[in-house]
């Protein structure tokens, strides 16, 4: 089977000590394609650098690397970012951007002394949309598919869709937590929407709802790793030094759990998933 991690960040500092057992793992695990995210200048060139390093270590692993400025990390970009950027992307014809997006949680409801968001400043809602505008049209003039982040900001994402252009290939709606009602005008507009093994959670029954109504042609599933980490029983997974992190080898277990859920056959699912997983990101 061709498990694919629609959205990870293994180039996460926290995950640098366990690189080189994860890869090993991953494909024991049966996982075959990744899509590994940047989210600030900092981490782009680590992006490049697993990309790089894989195709000789682990061939039988595809990662396609994305490039993008988060929304937490829209308020400390330098000068040049949007240059970096782009150069980035030129650099390699099969990478995506993002992460990108929009994020009012962080303004209206996270703590002030939130850890993870210590050391940045909170960008407005309208530069947020700014800088998210200005990669959005990088995708489109480099015909790249596009992560998007939303939380709290489903409304003015859509609105900002809809006002266009958009990327050709579609985007991803990486861990999708909007409301069932919005999903249609999101596919109608190129979304593809990533179930996480996070969702699995008691709490989380009307996101298990949700995407049972997801169409099957837009389905994809993602880890978010090493964040999102799933419940004890869908994460069989975890690095020993460090139990709190989401091992990405989990996505395997989260396929099993979103196939039952769907009412599918594992062998269903992942043919369908490794379908959409195509179209989005490996079409030349």
């Amino acid at each position: 089977m061709m498990f694919c991690d629609a959205h990870n960040h293994l180039a996460a500092p926290a995950l640098a000590p366990h690189i080189p057992a994860i890869f090993p793992a991953l494909s024991a695990a049966g996982i075959t394609h990744v899509v590994v995210n940047g989210t600030e200048e900092a981490d782009w060139p680590t992006v490049a650098a697993l990309a790089a390093r894989v195709p000789a270590e682990r061939p039988a692993l595809h990662i396609t690397p994305s490039y993008g400025l988060h929304p937490w990390d829209t308020g400390n970009r330098s000068p040049t970012w949007l240059e970096t950027l782009g150069q980035y992307l030129a650099a390699d014809p099969s990478a995506a951007v993002g992460e990108i997006g929009l994020d009012r949680w962080m303004l209206d409801r996270a703590r002030a002394d939130d850890p993870r968001l210590a050391g940045l400043r909170r960008a407005p809602l309208d530069e947020q949309r700014d800088i998210f505008q200005t990669q959005l049209a990088l995708a489109v003039a480099l015909d790249r598919p596009a992560t998007i982040h939303c939380i709290d900001a489903f409304g003015l994402l859509l609105e900002t869709l809809q006002a266009g252009p958009l990327p050709p290939r579609g985007f991803l709606l990486h861990a999708y937590s909007g409301s069932v009602e919005l999903v249609a005008p999101f596919a109608a507009l190129g979304a593809y929407f990533s179930f996480n093994g996070a969702y699995l959670a008691p709490r989380h029954v009307r996101l298990r709802a949700l995407y049972q109504t997801i169409p099957l042609e837009r389905l994809l599933v993602e880890t978010d790793a090493p964040a999102m980490q799933a419940p004890p029983r869908h994460a069989p997974h975890a690095f020993a030094a460090a139990p709190e992190l989401n091992h990405p080898a989990n996505l395997a277990d989260t396929y099993t759990a979103l196939a039952t859920l769907r009412e599918l056959s594992l062998s269903t699912l992942t043919t369908l998933v490794a379908a959409n997983y195509r179209r989005l990101f490996l079409r030349a």
